[in-house]
């Protein structure tokens, strides 16, 4: 398989993504930005894990994967002005 295109899309489209967290209007699209991010990393995570065959990588992208997971809800939570 082609690694180097599929790097290169996965590396654009996060570097789009990071553009919408640092301009985005307002807070709530930054948060779905920055999850968007958190996404694209989780499959880059598994991108690598393909091309050089360890299983570790998956590992460490499930747990990245949650951990993102609880900062959005977080964070929501935080912008929607809910008491914690």
């Amino acid at each position: 398989m082609n690694w180097l295109a599929v790097v290169v899309v996965l590396m654009v489209t996060i570097i789009i993504a990071l553009a919408r967290v640092f301009i985005g209007p307002g807070a709530p699209t930054r948060l779905v930005a920055f999850d968007t991010t958190n996404t694209l990393v989780v499959s880059g995570l598994v991108l690598v894990a393909m091309m050089f065959e360890h299983v570790v990588f998956i590992d460490v992208a499930i747990v990245y994967a949650l951990l993102s997971f609880i900062m959005t809800l977080y964070v929501a939570k935080y912008i929607g002005g809910a008491r914690f």
